[in-house]
């Protein structure tokens, strides 16, 4: 699994049939150890309804076929956690409406 912030929304018109009616997201990864950006932003299907500029719990690979939005098509990524906080090493790094850097 990995950490990540919703940085857009991917739009797409035409779309395989097992897609239809499905949310996808550009989502930038994070370092957990300090919420800072990590890697380059990839495309994930919503499969809770995430928001702009919140912090998610991604899942990739063949694990992201694995939730009911999910199964039987062809996907890299799911969102199926918005996240209220993380800590690391008991300090924490991110609460869910502080400021954001």
């Amino acid at each position: 699994m990995t950490i990540g912030r919703v940085i857009g929304t991917v739009v797409c018109t035409q779309k395989t049939p097992s897609l239809e009616g499905v949310k996808f997201q550009l989502v930038q990864p994070l370092c957990a150890s300090d919420m800072t950006v990590q890697g380059n932003p990839l495309v994930a299907i919503d499969a809770i309804g995430a928001g702009p500029r919140e912090v998610v719990l991604l899942a990739a690979g063949s694990s992201a076929r694995q939730t009911s939005q999910t199964v039987n098509t062809p996907c890299d990524a799911v969102i199926m956690a918005i996240i209220d906080s993380v800590e690391v090493e008991g300090a924490e790094v991110f609460r869910k409406g502080d400021a954001v850097s």
